[in-house]
């Protein structure tokens, strides 16, 4: 763990002592009623510094996965897990890819 992170990404306030995993920490930086629609950019100077575990052994900052994001921004929630899916899968933080999918061609 990089001593660098502003919280512990295996606590309370990072990912709940490691039960929650990427996806999940990101949406919960967000209120569904009143943060959209959302501007990628303010997002990320807000939050890109924040530790985003992967899996059991990879913690990357919330600004490597925006790196990814093509949508400049969210209307909805929805848009924005799909956004950051295909980041995660461009970026190749994700292992798995559904069966048959070309993670080179995820999101095309």
């Amino acid at each position: 763990m990089s001593s660098d992170w502003p919280v512990d990404p295996d606590g309370e306030e990072g990912s709940e002592g490691m039960r929650k995993y990427d996806m999940r920490i990101i949406a919960d930086k967000v209120d569904e009623e009143e943060d959209f629609p959302l501007d990628r950019d303010e997002f990320v100077e807000e939050y890109g510094d924040y530790p985003i575990r992967i899996n059991h052994e990879t913690v990357v900052a919330m600004r490597e996965i925006f790196q990814y994001v093509d949508e400049e921004e969210f209307e909805t929630i929805t848009d924005m897990h799909k956004a950051v899916g295909a980041a995660m899968r461009e970026g190749n933080f994700w292992k798995y890819h559904p069966q048959g999918k070309d993670p080179e061609k995820i999101h095309a």
